[in-house]
């Protein structure tokens, strides 16, 4: 289906909604929230051609990686560690301009250099994991991709 994804548009906003009903479309009728995250992964890849897109799931206290698409990944992120522990902690989303610049940043990647984290909950309002999504170029991310990624995360099903 990645490859199916069909994304003409040309401001970053547009690009969010041309994608978000072809993922609906994608996850309609899916209720396991694993194979719902990979897909989403892969078309949040391949239609915004993102660096990295993953998410870190809340195991034995530690964020543990997910399903993801991009190069490889750190396999666990301790609670408050680097920008995906941060946001857990803090239970809100991170937009990080310059990762360089993040106090604690964990360079999975060097060629990581902007990035945006955004908590998943479930129904008690508890942190159970995060998305991740990398670029490879500084201030990729704003207030247009959390909104939008947020209604993405909405799509799948974690409560």
């Amino acid at each position: 289906m990645a490859d199916d994804l069909i994304i003409t548009a040309s401001t970053k906003e547009e690009k969010y909604k041309q994608l978000l009903p072809q993922i609906e479309a994608l996850l309609n009728g899916e209720d396991d929230a694993v194979a719902n995250m990979a897909n989403v992964c892969a078309a949040l890849k391949y239609g915004l051609n993102f660096f990295w897109v993953g998410f870190y799931l809340v195991k034995n206290n530690q964020l543990v990686l997910g399903p993801f698409q991009g190069p490889v990944a750190c396999t666990r992120i301790n609670n408050g560690r680097g920008v995906c522990g941060a946001a857990w902690q803090k239970a809100h989303t991170l937009i990080v301009p310059n990762v360089d610049e993040f106090e604690g940043h964990i360079a999975c990647s060097s060629l990581t250099k902007s990035e945006i984290v955004i908590p998943i909950f479930n129904k008690n309002n508890t942190v159970i994991g995060v998305l991740d999504v990398d670029s490879d170029e500084l201030n990729s991310f704003n207030d247009v991709d959390e909104h939008y990624l947020k209604q993405i995360l909405d799509l799948i099903l974690f409560k």
